[in-house]
């Protein structure tokens, strides 16, 4: 029995991917699946450029904006509930569509995911204590010396991982590093990739008026409402793109000038490892990986070559 098909749409933020999935969508009666770790919160809806309200009323969008900033989601977590989206697009005569720019989702969903045992209460009370008593950066460095090859894909500062790793190795005797590498049985889907890669230049422009757009849209607003929670600032969702930026602004510690300079930054160096991670990572096999070497928008038409494409992995005559 041929298995199901599922598109995925991949990319570096602002080339346009939520627009394609549209568009695609729309043309082939799709639903389109988040793959975007911080699209999830639900408290993130500007920052993060989630699909609006008159786009959601156009086709199904799933997994936006669907969990609590205070609860950090994880690729497991996302995995289990992508996989229930999609049968369920499919149960309902669909066409899934995932799209999005966390290039670690994409591969979990595609090439399967590490089952790693719980580790238990005292290895996860053990890494919060000395990431609360000595910082990430310490603990980090402690992590270097007992599980060197998963340190060295962690920044010092990545808080979350870092006690995520220590607990790993120290509830199980074995580095984090180790169990991703014994990955689970792969997605019973048969998966085509749409890569959009837009020259560097372009990527630049749309960033740039990006920030001055989303303050215009509330930005200052979500973050200062992010804020009244009082969260833990090690959280996913207060390491978006933009949230410390804006919280500083909001502390009266920098100008709202200098936040988008320094957002702009952030995010253009973002975008740099994304496309460095989709250049070197394939998503699905032939028959359709096409690349698109430009930004698509709501202008945008579908290419009568891409139509063509999509409609031959379909096995669809039209």
């Amino acid at each position: 029995m041929p298995r199901p098909k599922a598109l995925l749409i991949a990319g570096p933020t602002a080339s346009g991917k939520s627009a394609l999935a549209l568009a695609i969508a729309a043309r082939f009666d799709g639903t389109i699946v988040n793959v975007d770790s911080m699209q999830v919160y639900e408290e993130l809806s500007v920052l993060t450029a989630r699909p609006t309200l008159e786009e959601e009323a156009q086709v199904p969008h799933v997994l936006y904006g669907v969990r609590p900033a205070k609860e950090p989601g994880s690729v497991a977590w996302w995995r289990t509930a992508a996989l229930e989206a999609m049968d369920a697009a499919r149960a309902a005569g669909r066409f899934p569509i995932l799209t999005g720019g966390s290039g670690m989702y994409f591969a979990a969903l595609a090439q399967g995911l590490a089952e790693i045992p719980d580790p238990g209460p005292e290895a996860k009370t053990e890494a919060r204590a000395l990431l609360a008593t000595l910082g990430p950066e310490a603990l980090h460095a402690g992590l270097t010396k007992v599980d060197p090859a998963t340190a060295a894909r962690l920044k010092p500062q990545d808080a979350q991982r870092i006690a995520r790793a220590w607990e790993v190795w120290r509830g199980t005797g074995i580095g984090l590093a180790a169990w991703q590498n014994r990955r689970s049985t792969p997605a019973p889907w048969d998966f085509a990739a749409i890569l959009l890669d837009p020259p560097r230049e372009t990527l630049r422009a749309a960033i740039a008026t990006r920030f001055e757009r989303m303050v215009a849209q509330g930005a200052i607003e979500e973050v200062a409402a992010l804020l009244e929670q009082d969260l833990d600032p090690g959280l996913p969702a207060m390491r978006a793109h933009g949230v410390p930026e804006i919280s500083g602004y909001l502390r009266k510690e920098i100008t709202l000038e200098h936040a988008a300079r320094r957002t702009e930054l952030i995010t253009g160096q973002y975008t740099k490892r994304q496309a460095t991670w989709f250049r070197h990572h394939r998503l699905a096999d032939p028959p359709l990986v096409h690349t698109i070497n430009a930004r698509f928008d709501e202008k945008t038409q579908l290419s009568e070559c891409l139509t063509s494409e999509i409609l031959a992995f379909l096995q669809i005559r039209g």
